[in-house]
């Protein structure tokens, strides 16, 4: 089970906005991820338990950041709830997309636990609804990603591979790159892996299951730029 704590730094400037501590464990049905987050001064900004099923899909997502909260699935796309710091109002939202995303390093790993892209996959089209701190509003966007490298590093452990992906935003054409190995980031924009006490679990998921499969009923099929 990884248990660790990451940075998180502004993507524009690097100034630091806090530290998530986090763990994960895969099991028999799924994937899942807790985590708190802490400000630079270690008062508490939030939390996230995320759990996914077997594909990758989000099976369970509550978020809590500045007294707000969203509580979501995968269903007929995604569907979520939010609500307001009173609890006086909540809001339901609906859209066509594949999963969830947010500042959190969590997200990127349910993302590329349901593509399960490998170094010969082609460049794949998701759409997600990423949830922006510290209202977590919602906002859909379309994303593409591909796995250009995979490498096995030698540790006291046993070889550790890890995954280069590049993920671009189609409505900007930014581009980044991130690093995990198995179930944990080693690197992204604005964050930053500063301790681990158990080594990543090892990535499950590959061509022997056949490739992504995001279709009905649940989602629409991303398309291959």
């Amino acid at each position: 089970m990884p248990r660790g704590r990451y940075s998180l730094h502004d993507l524009h400037d690097h100034t630091p906005l806090g530290e998530e501590h986090f763990h994960c464990a895969p099991g028999p049905s799924g994937w899942r991820y807790v985590s708190q987050t802490t400000s630079p001064s270690a008062d508490h900004l939030g939390s996230l338990d995320l759990a996914l099923d077997e594909l990758g899909r989000p099976i369970r997502l509550e978020l809590h950041a500045a007294s707000w909260q969203v509580r979501g699935a995968a269903l007929e796309g995604v569907t979520w709830v939010r609500t307001d710091p009173t609890g006086s109002y909540a809001t339901e939202g609906n859209v066509r997309a594949h999963t969830f995303a947010g500042t959190s390093p969590a997200f990127l790993i349910a993302t590329t636990r349901l593509l399960r892209l490998t170094p010969a996959s082609p460049t794949t089209r998701v759409r997600v609804v990423t949830f922006t701190d510290p209202v977590l509003a919602p906002r859909t966007v379309d994303q593409s990603w591909a796995l250009i490298n995979s490498e096995a590093h030698a540790t006291d452990n046993g070889p550790l591979i890890v995954d280069e992906y590049q993920v671009s935003a189609l409505d900007t054409g930014e581009r980044h790159t991130v690093h995990i190995a198995g179930d944990v980031v080693l690197a992204a924009p604005g964050i930053e892996l500063e301790h681990l006490e158990t080594p990543p679990s090892p990535r499950t998921y590959g061509p022997d299951l056949g490739g992504p499969d995001l279709g009905e009923p649940d989602t629409d099929s991303p398309a291959a730029d």
